[in-house]
């Protein structure tokens, strides 16, 4: 912060400071409590410090009587506004009303301070009586502090009693009272607690220095503040909590007031809260003066009015409207500058704007973002500046507007956007975002005018002599000239529309690939008068058809090879996989197949069944599901279900296949991964045993009812070495009908797996006359939208 100039000579004369207020002038002293002071021309021994002691006592004797009248002399307003009250309420002489209030006093058990104090808060009625909430020591202490207040002659003396009075006995031990200037600058204008170097330094804050009274004037609310981050006033001496809160008159922010404690700042009740704001409304009282509404203009006022009549934009000087509550309701029109009022012929008709009326009832749209901006820069003095602003007091609706405050007056003055400029400016734009440029040749003059964008297509500078739409063929390319002719002769002689597509060859040597259109112009006879025209760059469009011409016929090569590569695969899956409407009848067993394949070839899969009766006299039944599509995924499904049906001719179990298959598949068919479920029918024990690697459970339907088989253990085929598979077994029955199937058959986009399976044993629980009747009512109802192969077997005992 900057030197400022000393405090002013109140500071010298005010009453007894409080602790860390300004030392009286002219030495320094201690108290008489057996402390040396130093005094002009007395030896510091013997009868001369005696003699000192009594006089510094005696001072200090005289400043705790001055003390006492002061206090008393606070305590007597007080008592004499609340005689003043019963001698309006009560129709007494004042000497009655004396007596009435001790009377009143006595009966009720408090004194007369405290009895005036309440009779003042309820006829009051304000944000004091309010804050007390019937607490009488709460009302004693503001009701003191607004009588100090408002018998002080200053600002300093007002912050020293709200310390005294009402902050003291919060705990608070210093104050300063800042006043709002124009640009939300801060001036000091009153402090307690505080040191006057301290002061000094911080007489001013200048707009833009982030302090916590800056915060409060900004955010225009209340903030309490647990540290001393910030620089402020104080910071150093008073670091513990401190609270600033706006100043605010009729909606306007006169200053803020900041209050410092030496601690950290417990939580804050509301009653605390409250209890601020009163004193912030206390101190915007003592720093507002009254105006009378539309009096004639005088001093601020007749300034800013006089700023308005020399500005050559209209503009109007506004004043805060306020309501019953003392907050901003509208702004009252106070005057208006000769723009609008008819003095250059602005029509006034359409704008009728006259002092004394209302901002928003003349113009309710202005209750937009208008309106908040005024609040805004009535309340906190910051200007406000926009470039093309909606404004419904604009004749193109559309204007640069600024807001700055004057006292108490708000001056807003605006410019229009002139709508041929703005017209031009977007045609300008709109040409440089699609390098279009603009030419016209006059048939009568012959003048050539070219637009500042056609220049910067051509490569030339803006001062070179534009090139004749005849001599187009010197700087095209020589590939061109043919389509260049033919376009010529359609405008030039046939005088008709026409473009045409070329390359321009550009006098720094880059060609860019241009098209051009002109049409001629004609007078009132027929006479030609001037041709018209525009080029466009169209370069990136030229090498983007490139690029997409190239592109396509990448794609068509792809897609011939991809699909004869789909063919291949499902000519490969279709001469493996066994009939689809296969049926056999062996050892007790009923088998039905049905194999429903991908409708789209790109999406032939590797799924895969089987059943087949092995040299052992047991049945192998199987279906999986090799990951992927295509000509891979096909051949591996070869190589696992051959894989298989030689394992099982072994004679091991279904687990142990499992763990060879899952080898296979790891390290003898390019890590491919698969899921299946491999079952052995032993038809003369009936026994079934079954191992599965990440595939769904088999259903059994028995007596009308379905259930799914045990989910035993076993990963997914080739993703793990060392998987290990475990083994169900089953019991059947004659009439059990056993159904196993690949997840094509069930799975859909819109629903979970479980959903699906749910949904498969409600269908497969259908009465059915056949086993092949179950299957294809099985293919029909479960409806699946993947659009993947399907494998079911069907299974049913004799």
């Amino acid at each position: 912060m900057t030197d400022l100039p000393d405090p002013p000579a109140w500071q010298d004369a005010a009453p007894e400071p409080q602790d860390g207020a300004p030392e009286p002038q002219g030495g320094a002293g201690k108290s008489h409590e057996g402390e040396s002071y130093e005094g002009g021309g007395e030896s510091q021994g013997g009868e001369g410090e005696g003699e000192i002691a009594r006089l510094a006592a005696t001072v200090e004797r005289l400043r705790r009587e001055i003390e006492r009248v002061r206090r008393a002399a606070d305590d007597r307003a007080l008592i004499e506004l609340a005689k003043g009250v019963l001698v309006e309420r009560l129709h007494c002489a004042p000497a009655q009303a004396a007596e009435q209030l001790a009377t009143l006093a006595s009966k009720a058990g408090v004194s007369r301070l405290e009895l005036a104090a309440d009779i003042v808060n309820e006829v009051a009625g304000d944000r004091i009586g309010a804050a007390a909430e019937s607490d009488p020591e709460v009302s004693v202490r503001l009701r003191a502090a607004e009588s100090a207040a408002l018998g002080a002659r200053d600002t300093q003396v007002v912050a020293m009693a709200l310390l005294e009075h009402a902050l003291a006995p919060l705990g608070a031990t210093a104050v300063a009272v800042w006043v709002a200037e124009p640009g939300a600058a801060l001036s000091l204008a009153g402090y307690a607690g505080f040191g006057p170097e301290e002061a000094r330094r911080w007489r001013h804050v200048p707009p833009g220095v982030l302090t916590p009274a800056g915060r409060a004037l900004a955010e225009r609310r209340i903030i309490w503040h647990a540290d001393a981050s910030l620089p402020t006033i104080g910071r150093l001496v008073a670091g513990g909590g401190r609270v600033t809160v706006p100043m605010t008159m009729g909606g306007r922010i006169l200053g803020v007031l900041e209050i410092c404690w030496p601690h950290a700042l417990p939580p804050h009740p509301p009653r605390l809260e409250r209890q601020i704001e009163a004193m912030a409304e206390l101190c915007a009282h003592t720093l507002d003066a009254p105006f009378v509404p539309l009096a004639p203009p005088t001093g601020a006022l007749s300034e800013v009015v006089d700023l308005a009549d020399a500005l050559p934009d209209p503009a109007l000087v506004l004043r805060a409207h306020l309501d019953s509550r003392g907050e901003p309701a509208d702004f009252r029109i106070r005057h208006v500058n000769d723009r609008l009022a008819g003095g250059d012929g602005l029509l006034l008709e359409a704008y009728p704007l006259v002092p004394g009326a209302l901002l928003l009832e003349a113009y309710p749209r202005a209750a937009g973002g208008l309106f908040g901006r005024l609040l805004h820069v009535h309340a906190t003095g910051e200007p406000f500046r926009a470039e093309r602003m909606a404004l419904g007091l604009s004749t193109t609706g559309v204007a640069d507007v600024s807001l700055t405050r004057h006292g108490d007056s708000v001056l807003m003055v605006w410019r229009d956007h002139d709508e041929d400029a703005r017209l031009a400016g977007l045609l300008e734009h709109a040409q440089r975002l699609g390098r279009i440029g603009g030419f016209e040749e006059s048939a009568v003059t012959g003048q050539i005018t070219w637009n500042a964008q056609l220049y910067s297509l051509y490569g030339m500078k803006p001062g070179d002599q534009p090139i004749p739409l005849e001599r187009l063929r010197d700087h095209a390319h020589p590939d061109d000239e043919i389509a260049i002719g033919r376009f010529l002769r359609t405008v030039l002689h046939h005088r008709r529309f026409a473009a045409v597509a070329f390359r321009l060859v550009r006098p720094d040597g880059i060609t860019r690939h241009m098209r051009v259109v002109a049409e001629p112009v004609f007078g009132p006879e027929g006479r030609l008068m001037a041709v018209r025209g525009a080029y466009q760059d169209i370069s990136s469009q030229h090498w983007t058809e490139v690029a997409l011409a190239v592109t396509r016929d990448q794609l068509a090569d792809t897609e011939e090879r991809s699909a004869a590569s789909n063919r291949l695969a499902l000519q490969l899956q279709q001469a493996i996989m066994p009939p689809s409407h296969a049926t056999m009848d062996s050892l007790g067993l009923h088998i039905a197949v049905r194999y429903r394949p991908a409708q789209k070839e790109d999406l032939v899969g590797g799924d895969w069944y089987d059943a087949v009766a092995l040299p052992s006299q047991r049945v192998l039944l199987s279906v999986g599901d090799v990951a992927g599509h295509g000509v891979q995924a096909a051949t591996g499904m070869v190589v696992l279900r051959n894989a298989l049906r030689g394992l099982a001719t072994t004679g091991a179990g279904p687990a142990q296949i499992m763990d060879w298959l899952n080898q296979v598949a790891h390290h003898l068919a390019d890590r491919m991964t698969a899921t299946a479920v491999c079952a052995l029918y032993d038809p003369p024990t009936r026994v079934l045993r079954w191992a599965r690697a990440g595939h769904l459970p088999p259903i059994l339907l028995r007596d009308g009812n379905g259930s799914e088989l045990p989910m035993v253990k076993g990963p997914l085929l080739g993703a793990f070495t060392d998987a290990r598979y475990e083994e169900g077994q089953l019991q059947l029955r004659a009439g059990d009908t056993l159904l196993m199937y690949t997840d094509g058959l069930i799975e859909r986009r819109d629903h979970n797996m479980r959903h699906a399976q749910d949904q498969l044993l409600a269908i497969a629980e259908r009465a059915a006359t056949t086993l092949d009747h179950r299957l294809d009512d099985l293919l029909t109802h479960c409806n699946s939208d993947t659009d993947d192969d399907t494998c079911l077997i069907g299974v049913r005992l004799s």
